[in-house]
């Protein structure tokens, strides 16, 4: 089982080693393997949310996922972005982008470093929301239901998590931003620029929250005119319904959802590689093989069913999500080291890893007792 989902990523881990070496040396293959594991150090929140979405798909689109969905993601966000950030930045072409970023590696870092406010900004705007979205969301299951019921009580107010969201901008603006750029430049120009970015990717949260209601409806139609069609062949002359075609359909809107989400999670481990390497093509073979580990562990999770047996890995990576929103958000003004990010992460996850095992037991333990005592049950093992 092992082998089998986890066997591109080795092949590829090996390939990627292997022309670091022959790229730049032995210094070169370190640096890969730096950017590897900080890939998925960073992305294993991605991983758990990615697999609640993608539980719903069979296993031909799951390959698909793994196939088509990782050169999107590799080529797409861990090899072109980068370099549209230089190219924005510096307001110039890609194809000049790629020659500075090959022949002046000093002039390259010198524009990464100046786009991070920006990049910060916008990446730490798009991750808030999704963390906002899901907390202010009333759940059957709370992990940390002390905090938890509250603020879904909260979240019944109208666009209470945009509010909140922008007022953050705001004071990040206005709080970290006060240094102006290293070309030159006002307070008020930096501040604008973060401001801007970041509602740049507020912005873009609500564009992909709309595509995603689209998929989801989308979704839900195919269910329903299935279940419909079904009923009418069975009443007629039992002729077998087209149910791959409409099961295709409905796991490509998916799909689409899955792959606009996941390039998303792409800014944390983008940006963090800035910090260890300002060579695209060391980046783009590090990230990109962290890349096709996320995605092997995200099959893993859904085929183990191991969201469903540990109910709090969702809600773990959620504030890990929440947790690295806000450490983009400083970092526009101060430096965060990138293990201080991933062990934050890591850490809640294993945290909601350890509560569920405790809920389990609880539950396996109630169900030998006498009364209800799921509700309680599953307060205690929540907190």
């Amino acid at each position: 089982m092992l082998l089998k989902t986890f066997g591109w990523s080795f092949a590829i881990t090996a390939l990627g080693l292997v022309a670091a070496v022959l790229y730049g040396g032995w210094e070169a293959f370190g640096i890969v393997a730096i950017l590897c594991v900080l890939e998925i150090s960073l992305s294993f929140d991605n991983a758990v949310v990615n697999a609640g979405i993608l539980k719903k798909m069979n296993a031909f689109w799951q390959k698909i996922f793994l196939t088509i969905g990782v050169l999107i993601a590799v080529f797409g966000m861990r090899l072109v972005f980068p370099v549209v950030i230089v190219a924005i930045s510096a307001k110039i072409g890609p194809i000049e982008a790629v020659d500075l970023a090959l022949n002046d590696a000093e002039r390259y870092e010198q524009l990464v470093t100046d786009a991070h406010p920006s990049i910060a900004a916008f990446g730490g705007m798009f991750l808030l929301m999704i963390f906002l979205d899901f907390i202010f969301e009333d759940r059957d299951i709370k992990w940390l239901g002390w905090l938890e019921r509250p603020l879904a009580k909260l979240g019944k107010v109208d666009m209470l998590s945009v509010c909140i969201a922008l007022v953050v901008l705001a004071v990040s603006a206005m709080t970290f931003a006060t240094q102006a750029h290293q070309h030159g430049g006002t307070h008020i120009d930096a501040a604008s620029t973060v401001l801007l970015s970041g509602v740049f990717g507020l912005i873009t949260y609500l564009v992909v929250g709309g595509l995603s209601g689209y998929f989801e409806n989308k979704l839900e139609e195919e269910e329903e005119e299935r279940e419909h069609e079904a009923e009418e062949e069975a009443k007629r002359s039992g002729k077998q319904v087209g149910v791959v075609q409409l099961a295709g359909k409905a796991a490509f809107f998916m799909f689409l959802y899955l792959e606009v989400l996941d390039a998303s999670f792409s800014f944390d481990g983008v940006i963090g590689a800035f910090a260890i390497t300002n060579d695209i093509v060391l980046m783009a073979l590090g990230l990109g093989v962290g890349a096709m580990y996320v995605r092997s562990l995200t099959v893993y999770l859904v085929r183990q069913g191991t969201l469903d047996d540990y109910v709090y890995l969702e809600h773990g990576a959620h504030y890990a999500i929440g947790a690295l929103a806000l450490i983009l958000m400083v970092s526009i003004r101060y430096q965060i080291p990138e293990v201080v990010t991933g062990l934050i992460g890591v850490a809640l996850i294993a945290w909601s890893f350890w509560s569920s095992v405790r809920r389990n037991k609880a539950l396996a333990a109630a169900e030998g007792g006498s009364g209800p005592a799921g509700d309680k049950t599953e307060v205690s093992s929540g907190v």
